[in-house]
């Protein structure tokens, strides 16, 4: 069973009592780009990524977290129904599946990367396979990757492909932040990949993606995102994301036009909240930035920007996670 964190079960308390934004709330109006959607697949009840397609237009790729066989999801963004599921063959039991990405080619990677227990398991998997050209039910054969970390086994729900380069990343799980991983130029699957840390990355991250031309880096957690200028991988903090407030957020994704932030939440009929992207529509932000340990738009931590409906309910998310966080301190604290 996946372990709640303290500050997540901060915002279960107060999501009964605030309503979550419409889907369509930050949809332009010309309506161009996604509106968001909710997840129907009655399968679909732990959904821990997101991946909008390079071959169909509307459909976005998702997954279960953990207790699901090797399978993947097409959803129609205009109905959130199922049409068509995808079989992994040529891979071992999925252990904890958190993260999905595209990309060039049309490769899908999936991140069997979790670990509840920060750091139980010696190595994780990385899973890639073509994007079918048909959506109908299949099964298509995967590669599977052997994974370690240079620093130690750790936890992790982020794994991103650049879109140009080809090169994955993973951003670990750290409530005080944690860092961007960056994985082999080619991945082997004959061996052990090894990724090292080249960034610090400030939130207690759940998932990331990039923007469709590599620029714009979007990295989200439970209650707050920030955006990073990729900068060829010496990433620089612009600001926060506008994160809307969800039962259990694990999940981002730009829309396939780049105008859009997908933001998907696990549980049934767990809704995608659509909101622009930073910078007026576009997929890269004009603003300067600074760098990443920049920390002029305040903290980037859990508690980050909550969309909620008030002034009175973002002080109840922030200080109900800060108590929380109190009470969990005891005289040692791990890392």
């Amino acid at each position: 069973m996946r372990r709640r964190p303290p500050a997540l079960l901060a915002g279960l308390l107060l999501t009964g009592a605030l309503a979550l934004t419409p889907a369509a709330s930050a949809a332009a109006a010309d309506g161009t780009g996604d509106q968001g959607f909710t997840i129907k697949d009655p399968r679909i009840t732990e959904s821990s990524g997101l991946a909008a397609s390079h071959l169909h237009p509307g459909i976005y790729w998702t997954h279960n977290d953990s207790d699901d066989g090797p399978y993947i999801y097409a959803i129609d963004s205009a109905t959130g129904k199922t049409v068509a599921t995808v079989t992994l063959s040529g891979i071992g039991k999925p252990r904890d599946v958190e993260a999905i990405s595209i990309g060039p080619d049309n490769q899908i990677y999936v991140g069997d990367i979790g670990d509840n227990l920060d750091g139980s398991w010696p190595y994780v998997w990385i899973y890639k396979l073509p994007e079918p050209k048909k959506l109908v039910d299949q099964t298509v054969r995967a590669t599977q990757y052997v994974v370690k970390y240079s620093n130690g086994a750790r936890n992790a729900e982020s794994l991103i492909v650049h879109p140009k380069t080809g090169r994955v990343y993973i951003i670990d799980k750290k409530e005080d932040g944690g860092h961007l991983y960056e994985g082999p130029a080619t991945l082997s699957s004959s061996g052990t990949n090894i990724f090292k840390p080249v960034a610090t990355v400030d939130l207690w991250a759940t998932d990331a993606a990039f923007s469709p031309d590599g620029e714009q880096l979007a990295v989200r957690g439970y209650f707050g995102g920030i955006y990073y200028d990729w900068n060829g991988g010496a990433i620089k903090r612009e600001g926060r994301l506008d994160v809307p407030l969800q039962k259990q957020g694990e999940s981002i994704s730009y829309s396939a036009d780049g105008t859009r932030l997908m933001y998907g939440s696990e549980g049934s009929d767990s809704p995608v909240q659509a909101e622009d992207v930073p910078g007026g529509g576009s997929a890269k932000s004009s603003s300067g930035g600074g760098s990443s340990a920049a920390a002029g738009d305040g903290g980037g931590t859990a508690t980050g920007q909550v969309k909620v409906g008030g002034a009175v309910a973002v002080g109840a998310v922030v200080l109900a996670f800060l108590g929380l966080r109190r009470l969990r301190r005891p005289s040692a604290r791990r890392h």
